[in-house]
């Protein structure tokens, strides 16, 4: 996988749809990990019937994509998993208070990368729905309730070269400068190297 970004234009009032999209992306993200720690999914897959649960108890949920809602799942259970391989390999938390009366009152709360609840998300992440490349692939246009619409696209890299197949996630990141727009692009990268006979080890 390759990331291409692009600088993203647009008219304020898609600047507040598209941070409305990455709120609702960290209150399904938070969702899900509240979900774990009651005990209440113990997989990917009960976090993912979760999404359609929160898309028909919260209309806002319901606007956003629901390829995105998985995304925003997906990304809270791989902090679960992450959170998992580091208890079995017994990595230590650096957090952790270095004083054994308080590491002994914290208890499991500040093992090594415990899950916990975002408060500063920046992007939301679509797959493949839910948004469409223009012809030219000098904007995209994302089609879910959420109102963000078309995007123009600027940026250094040449789009053409690869098909639509070929893109797998899209994501839409805001930082300090604006608002910028990655694609995931799966390609087999092969090089082929002639011996030249002349290995000295």
């Amino acid at each position: 996988m390759i990331i291409l970004e692009f600088k993203a234009y647009g008219k304020t009032s898609q600047h507040q749809a598209i941070d409305e999209a990455i709120r609702t992306t960290q209150f399904i993200r938070n969702k899900s990990i509240r979900l774990w720690m009651d005990g209440q999914a113990k997989s990917w897959v009960e976090l993912s019937r979760h999404c359609a649960l929160l898309a028909k108890e919260f209309d806002f949920a319901n606007k956003l994509n629901s390829m995105a809602r998985q995304a925003a799942a997906e990304r809270a259970w791989a902090s679960i998993s992450r959170f998992y391989d580091n208890c079995q390999k017994k990595v230590p938390d650096k957090k952790a208070d270095a004083t054994p009366r308080r590491r002994q009152a914290q208890g499991n709360a500040h093992q090594a990368g415990f899950p916990t609840f975002q408060k500063d998300c920046r992007s939301v992440e679509y797959k493949t729905s839910g948004w469409k490349l223009s012809d030219d692939r000098k904007s995209i246009t994302f089609t879910d309730k959420c109102g963000i619409g078309r995007l123009k696209l600027k940026g250094t890299r040449d789009l053409n070269f690869y098909q639509i197949g070929q893109i797998k996630r899209v994501r839409i990141v805001k930082r300090a400068d604006g608002y910028y727009v990655q694609f995931c692009v799966s390609i087999e990268r092969s090089e082929l190297i002639t011996p030249s006979g002349r290995a000295i080890g």
